[in-house]
């Protein structure tokens, strides 16, 4: 192994959660609540590979440890007193223990369904009292505000006028509601992130404890870091290839910008603009496949289609938008004179490839096994147990002398590791104990047992945050389900659509900015999507692309002024106020901000099927009509980089600024007319600046 584990006592960047310092705490207490984490990422993995269990005690032991890790962990580095640690620990052992009631009590809970004893109304409403605790202290006010109104309208809103009022519920009915049935806390959510997200948080948690982060950044630095602009290059890169295994935006910034923030202010970057740039890259990574910041998940089984397909629909609109990304950094440098980083000082990428490649493995295996329409909670369980495979392989490898032998050792391990397609898990657990029990005896195999011993704890503790978010939005999606409410919003929007489907996209897009300026993308998707994706669907947007809509719009909210997330995220490392991060952001991310409403009126962009009439599908078939879309997208988003950035060869000149900019919205305004003068006068904004500048050598201006 390249990278020495860290000690679970000593804090890195990544292991911040949101609320929490890093860390499980000092003493008994913070060893207590290590091995509490370890056993949590133990049960997790033990149902996801066997599913010995009934998927309701599932959700609420997955819901039971999640307060008890958290509680006690909010015990262990937030209290001030032994007495405030002591009242968290009761907090935390009572909500486990309303996972075990819902164990032991599971088929006679069945059988009094609509009349449950006082103790099942105790053990409902402390539940749902703790779920609120909990996620106000891991996640801030705004969600437990906002859950917080839902469920009170459910208990008052019978004196509401008009057709915000419903018929009435009493309290008994809302805590079997929300506390025991499958639309409420257990709704799913709860199961998305019990099933899979859980599974591949704990999958990045190895990755990164592997020394996968490392392997990016030098493959990043190796292949554009002499760019020009070479630094914040690096950062577009390694953030979206850390995108691709993290399932938090904001994590990312924390983890990745220590390293590349510094790097492009050194470089001659704008603090702001450096800033901008990880937190535009870092959030994109929650649209880029396979993992897509969890999200995905919740969309395949939302809209009950193979995961694959989700996938498939985010990967062009993926890359444009990092494409966007890479080419403001190409104008900005170019504005600035910014060159790259000079090659000497590079790492090889073949070389840290060539050292570390075997990380790709387990990636590359979820990447097949999800595009081959292996269920997502099969195709993370047998990635992650690959990873564990590598780690004490390696290990084990590096006291075999004979580079014959070790070779053999890895050629029999690759091979007894991919018969659990054929034969099944316990192949693979077999393996995997076999190891276990190699590096127990082996001189040097303790360090890889300390690794997998700590990755399965932090990756428990790395799943807090979402998991808190998906038990309290159940508080949402109940009120949704058992009063209506969520008809009353999808006919107001189905009533503006009839005349005007522009602006009930711009009513949604509000509605998601809105929700996301205080609560995390998983959430804020998961209630717009249930108030606005029906609403969509009926005005004939197809449901994947109007649930990407409201998927994109969530994460561009965590770089929108005024709160922005990820930008305050980045502000201490940029030390520059997060606010003017934001504004950066929010130009460099124009993309994000652009895409979804093409993909509406083309949805072929995310290879889907063009509406019926559409000109180039029907005259030359459906790859014509898509490379028609994608260049009408591109050139659009890379003429309005030209208009945000100012300079193209040379600095831009406001009436050519505006040039470019009503070219970018001819192209992305429906109808071929306007098309073709988009792309006319696209066209002519270039030729002409080209023409004026010819032969002129490009002065940037002063940063």
């Amino acid at each position: 192994m390249s990278q020495l584990p860290h000690s679970k006592d000593t804090p890195t960047a990544d292991e911040k959660v949101e609320g929490l310092p890093p860390g499980f705490g000092t003493g008994l207490p913070g060893r207590i609540a290590f091995w509490i984490a370890f056993t949590f990422s133990l049960f997790q993995l033990w149902v996801a590979a066997y599913g010995a269990l009934a998927s309701q005690i599932v959700r609420a032991m997955h819901v039971g440890f999640l307060l008890l890790l958290g509680f006690v962990l909010i015990g262990n580095l937030l209290a001030k007193t032994r007495m405030g640690q002591g009242v968290y620990w009761v907090l935390g052992i009572l909500g486990f223990g309303t996972g075990l009631y819902n164990w032991v009590f599971y088929k006679d809970l069945i059988l009094r369904s609509n009349f449950l004893t006082t103790a099942d109304l105790i053990v409902g409403a402390v539940l749902m009292a703790l779920v609120f605790w909990l996620a106000r202290r891991l996640m801030g006010w705004p969600l437990a505000i906002i859950a917080g109104i839902f469920l009170a309208y459910c208990a008052w809103g019978q004196h509401l006028p008009g057709l915000l009022g419903h018929r009435g519920y009493d309290w008994d009915m809302l805590i079997e509601h929300f506390g025991f049935g499958t639309e409420g806390i257990y709704g799913s959510p709860v199961y998305v992130s019990s099933a899979y997200i859980f599974i591949f948080v704990v999958f990045a948690a190895f990755l990164e404890r592997a020394g996968m982060l490392d392997l990016f950044n030098d493959v990043a630095l190796g292949l554009v870091g002499h760019w020009r602009g070479g630094a914040a290059q690096v950062c577009t890169l390694s953030s979206a290839l850390m995108g691709t295994i993290s399932g938090s935006g904001v994590a990312n910034v924390v983890a990745s910008g220590q390293f590349t923030i510094p790097l492009m202010k050194k470089s001659g970057f704008r603090p702001a603009f450096a800033g901008g740039i990880e937190a535009t890259a870092s959030m994109g990574g929650q649209i880029l496949p396979p993992v897509m910041g969890a999200v995905a998940f919740i969309m395949a089984e939302t809209l009950n289609l193979p995961y694959g397909d989700v996938v498939r629909a985010a990967i062009v609109p993926a890359l444009l938008y990092f494409g966007v990304c890479f080419w403001s950094v190409y104008l900005e440098s170019g504005k600035h004179g910014l060159l790259g980083l000079p090659r000497n000082e590079l790492p090889s990428p073949w070389q840290a490839l060539k050292k570390q490649w075997m990380l790709l493995i387990p990636l590359g295996a979820l990447v097949y096994m999800l595009f081959a329409n292996y269920t997502p909670i099969f195709a993370g369980s047998m990635a992650l147990a690959l990873v564990v495979v590598l780690i004490l392989g390696m290990a084990i490898a590096a006291t075999i002398g004979p580079v014959a032998f070790r070779f053999a050792f890895w050629i029999a391990l690759g091979l007894a590791s991919a018969a659990f397609l054929k034969f099944g898990v316990n192949l693979l657990m077999i393996v995997i104990g076999v190891l276990l029990a190699a590096c127990v005896v082996l001189r040097g195999g303790r360090q890889a047992l300390v690794i997998v011993r700590d990755s399965l704890a932090q990756g428990a503790r790395n799943a807090l945050p979402v998991a808190a978010a998906c038990a309290i939005v159940g508080i949402v999606i109940g009120t949704l389900t058992l009063t209506g409410i969520a008809s009353t919003f999808i006919g107001a929007v189905i009533r503006i659509g009839e005349n005007n489907l522009f602006l009930s996209l711009v009513l949604v897009m509000i509605t998601c900015l809105i929700l996301g300026m205080g609560i995390p993308t998983i959430p804020n998707y998961i209630i717009t999507s249930s108030l606005a994706g029906p609403a969509l669907e009926q005005l004939g947007v197809p449901l994947l692309v109007s649930h990407m809509f409201v998927f994109y719009f969530g994460i561009m909210a965590d770089l929108t002024p005024p709160v922005a997330l990820a930008c305050f995220a980045a502000a201490p490392m940029a030390k520059v106020s997060g606010l003017r991060i934001s504004i950066d952001a929010t130009k460099l991310a124009i993309a994000g901000f652009v895409m979804p409403f093409i993909a509406v009126y083309s949805p072929v962009l995310m290879l889907q099927e063009p509406y019926p009439g559409s000109f180039f599908a029907e005259t030359f078939g459906y790859w014509a009509e898509f490379l028609w879309t994608l260049a009408q997208a591109a050139f659009a988003v890379g003429l309005w980089g030209v208009a945000v950035v100012g300079f193209l060869v040379a600095p831009a000149a406001m009436w050519e600024r505006a040039m470019a900019l009503g070219a970018g919205i001819l192209l992305v305004t429906p109808g071929m007319e306007t098309d073709l003068a988009g792309f006319a006068l696209g066209i002519a904004f270039v030729v002409q600046h080209l023409l004026r500048h010819r032969g002129k050598p490009s002065m940037p201006v002063a940063a």
